[in-house]
């Protein structure tokens, strides 16, 4: 996959160049709206010094702040051990030489996404809601999608695309917000001339139309490098787990799912295994939303049936679709050894216990939240919050009192 890994790095430069210059013209216009005369130099001196802050905290702190916005917090093996065991076993599969940080999220709305602008540096974060809905099977497909955005250096190209949507988005925000409390008072005071109005009124044209048009166009170019990723990402997902229905059914419910993701926004949306504001109604499907279709990428893994190599993916993918589209890289598509699915586990979620589930999950917000557990003899396990501060609790079930401290 090296030729994807520099296409990436590639497409990281033109986006972090390409941007900037969007910046830098929002930055001119804004400025030469509110002064005519040194207004544009201004405002380009305030775009570049935004650009170069938010390129920096980009690539040293970028992840760091999407985790902290998604309120993830990271986990060890104690916390949840089926959790790591899976990411320890995706990590070897794909042959990522540094170990993923691994985090959760408080949330009862299932989703998933990966961060870090390296590999050495990358983290996974998966809500509660995802380990109480998913068997071992489905969350392995999860983790292994999100582990292929790691390897596809993905999060990188994500990391900076979300980071100059929001500068560009911040931008438009403080035009349109001078431009109400302000009533454009500044700009019509400097029309003195019929040629300069002329030209002023331009300008007050150009502005509003980037102001309006700028957050749409930098979505619209975050969204369409968003949805190729997701099929290849899908892919590899079903590469290495050789197993594409567990990544099926985990789609599935997590489509189904009812909870709406509390901490995800438009800035964040774009790096989750699901879309999770499709509920609110993004209706432009194939201009602006994040992901292709669920319901696409089931179909497509429910169709590797004879093989999962990429490129079987690449031939079903072509064929749901009724026309050549390349997904996957010239490079990934020569690999000669065929690539077969792993039968028979279809069974293995009957054993699937959607209370234990739930309950792992439960426990593992609550040690994330610093409770305390003590087994009692009669098989409770009772949970201590942080603030409890008495130096004995008394089992609810069998009374027996039990020493804190």
């Amino acid at each position: 996959m090296w030729e994807l890994i520099q296409s990436n790095k590639r497409k990281s430069l033109i986006l972090f160049f390409g941007m900037g210059a969007l910046l830098i013209l929002i930055g001119y216009v804004f400025g030469s709206f509110y002064n005519p005369e040194s207004g544009g130099a201004v405002g380009i001196f305030f775009a570049i010094i935004l650009w170069m802050i938010l390129s920096t905290i980009s690539y040293f702190a970028g992840s760091k702040i999407l985790l902290a916005v998604s309120g993830a917090k990271e986990v060890t093996k104690d916390v949840h051990p089926q959790l790591y065991n899976v990411v320890e076993e995706m990590k070897i599969a794909s042959g990522v030489p540094y170990f993923p940080k691994i985090y959760i999220i408080d949330d009862p709305s299932p989703n998933a996404f990966a961060t870090g602008v390296k590999p050495e540096n990358s983290a996974i974060a998966v809500t509660s809601g995802l380990l109480s809905t998913l068997n071992r099977y489905e969350l392995q497909g999860v983790v292994a999608h999100e582990i292929s955005h790691i390897v596809n250096r993905d999060i990188l190209l994500m990391t900076f695309a979300g980071m100059m949507l929001g500068a560009i988005t911040l931008m438009s925000e403080v035009f349109f917000r001078g431009l109400y409390f302000g009533g454009g008072s500044r700009y019509r005071s400097k029309s003195s001339s019929k040629n300069s109005g002329q030209g002023q009124i331009i300008i007050m044209i150009l502005a509003l139309v980037l102001a309006i048009l700028g957050p749409i166009l930098a979505q619209l170019f975050y969204f369409a490098i968003s949805r190729k990723r997701e099929y290849l990402a899908d892919a590899s997902a079903a590469r290495l787990t050789r197993y594409p229905e567990g990544l099926a059914n985990a789609l599935e419910k997590i489509a189904n799912s009812s909870y709406k993701l509390r901490s995800a926004n438009k800035v964040t949306a774009p790096m989750y295994i699901v879309n999770p504001l499709k509920r609110e109604g993004m209706k432009l499907a194939d201009l602006t939303s994040t992901h292709p279709p669920i319901s696409e990428r089931i179909k497509i893994l429910r169709a590797l049936q004879q093989g999962v190599s990429y490129k079987d993916y690449q031939k079903v993918f072509e064929m749901i679709h009724g026309k050549k589209e390349k997904i996957i890289p010239d490079s990934a598509l020569t690999e000669s050894i065929p690539v077969a699915p792993i039968m028979g586990l279809a069974n293995q979620n009957k054993s699937f216990s959607h209370v234990d589930a739930k309950r792992e999950a439960n426990d593992a917000v609550m040690k994330l939240n610093d409770y305390k557990f003590i087994n009692c003899k009669c098989g409770v396990r009772i949970k201590i919050p942080p603030d409890y501060n008495q130096p004995i609790v008394v089992c609810p079930r069998c009374g027996t009192r039990h020493q804190l401290g």
